[in-house]
């Protein structure tokens, strides 16, 4: 599913990540943990193609080389393949609920009423049918993290990236939105990888994979 080998990042003067290998499943759910500055963000946005590797770098989604693909393919890959959900929901505040999640099915150039249709449908399966028409100003935090992640699975991507995707909310908010994943990860078999300070949440995972000091340390 996610083969990465030889994973380096550097900012200027310094090294972020040091040679990282890693090996996801398909339909796995893993956890990304370590302390903060260790990297594990830095490594989520490369593997989700929203950043680059220093060069010599080899990552692979679903068959497909990703650091070949030009950017314009690159952008497709990514919209039709790869969810994201992040810790600060990062919804357009001047769209309703529906709109949001519709956006990346737009996007994709898929026909207008598949798309709401399909929007509908996912937000009716997160218990937010009442909330369409909402903007996310009139949501509550676990709200705005549910159209969250209805927005990653519209276009019924094979990989979900969720970088702290309850570090802005309170534990019992926190705690649904664990439910939530996990029951879509059984139900649906969308790959998850989430970078998470949360041992509660990394726990029920698959698999945890540390990083300390830009290295992966421990991949089981």
């Amino acid at each position: 599913m996610i083969v990465a080998k030889n994973i380096h990042k550097t900012f200027d003067d310094l090294q972020v990540l040091k040679g990282i290998d890693l090996h996801i499943k398909k339909k796995e759910i893993v956890a990304i943990v370590g302390p903060s500055g260790a990297g594990k963000t830095t490594l989520l946005q490369i593997l989700g193609t929203l950043d680059k590797a220093d060069e010599n770098a080899f990552i692979q989604i679903n068959g497909q080389e990703i650091l070949k693909l030009k950017d314009k393919k690159l952008a497709h890959f990514r919209n039709t393949h790869i969810g994201f959900i992040f810790q600060f929901h990062q919804l357009l505040p001047e769209f309703t609920a529906l709109e949001n999640v519709c956006i990346p099915g737009f996007i994709a150039n898929k026909p207008k009423n598949d798309v709401i249709n399909d929007a509908k449908e996912i937000l009716e399966y997160l218990k937010l049918s009442d909330r369409l028409s909402h903007h996310p100003n009139e949501l509550s935090g676990g709200e705005q993290q549910r159209v969250a992640v209805a927005r990653a699975l519209i276009n019924k991507p094979s990989v979900i990236f969720a970088d702290e995707p309850t570090g802005n909310l309170d534990h019992k908010t926190a705690e649904r939105v664990y439910e939530l994943m996990l029951e879509l990860h059984k139900e649906l078999g969308t790959s998850f990888v989430v970078v998470t300070h949360d041992q509660t949440l990394a726990a029920r995972m698959d698999r945890i994979l540390t990083i300390e000091d830009g290295v992966l340390i421990t991949t089981g």
